[in-house]
């Protein structure tokens, strides 16, 4: 009986990693290939000689460029991050920060800046003990995620807070939601979830930001906005002064 048991467990395992292995290339296949189609397409019209482009044309060719540029730089960033996760190869530089410090950094690395993003974080809140390098991955890629999903008419806010012993930052969206069978899954590897707008198309970006807050001794969580849409809840110990 054991070894049936055994057996099976393993023969689990397998197909488990098969279908990992089988969502990694095709996510990859797919999320690598769509930029890099779009910045050869861009190059190769520019090296045109028989048209002659007007300025607005070429500046339009460059930001397809920049933008599908900066995107791929955000999916590989993400491959690495979480190899490093999965092989243990994390390495923490810790400091006593506040979110107030860290947020402007984390937007500030998003392709967009961070525009019309909502940005309620006090400078008064408790200060946190964590990597603020990994803390700002983090956010950006929760930030990335519910802008993909929200409405345009409804800007994603970022609030921060303080509880007993806590220190809370809500990333709240009014997109589309996630039911809550869901809701687990959504921070394994290349999960989509349907979600075609998000920027992170590769599935990766919640599983790095939730791998990211765990190794700070951090919660990442998710609660239903109300009225609709999803809210992201990052959560740390207050540092002890």
């Amino acid at each position: 009986g054991r070894a049936l048991a055994q057996e099976a467990a393993a023969s689990a395992a397998r197909a488990e990693a098969d279908a990992l292995r089988t969502a990694i290339l095709a996510a990859v296949s797919h999320d690598l290939r769509t930029p890099l189609a779009s910045i050869k397409a861009s190059v190769s019209s520019l090296r045109d000689d028989e048209v002659a482009w007007s300025p607005e044309e070429m500046a339009l060719f460059l930001g397809t460029i920049e933008d599908e540029t900066d995107r791929l730089t955000g999916l590989v960033a993400n491959l690495l991050d979480m190899s490093r996760l999965q092989v243990g190869a994390l390495k923490l530089v810790r400091d006593v920060v506040g979110f107030d410090e860290v947020v402007p950094k984390a937007l500030a690395s998003l392709p967009d800046g961070g525009r019309g993003l909502v940005v309620e974080v006090p400078e008064t809140l408790p200060r946190i003990d964590v990597d603020p390098g990994l803390l700002e991955r983090a956010i950006a890629n929760i930030v990335a995620n519910a802008s993909g999903l929200a409405p345009p008419d409804c800007p994603v806010r970022i609030h921060g807070s303080a509880a007993v012993g806590r220190v809370e930052l809500r990333v709240i969206d009014r997109g589309p939601g996630v039911k809550r069978q869901d809701r687990e899954r959504m921070f394994r590897p290349f999960q989509r979830l349907g979600d075609g707008t998000s920027r992170d198309g590769i599935g990766l970006g919640l599983a790095v930001a939730k791998g990211f807050v765990e190794a700070m001794d951090g919660e990442l969580s998710v609660e239903d906005t109300p009225g609709g849409g999803l809210t992201m809840v990052l959560a740390f110990r207050a540092a002890s002064t």
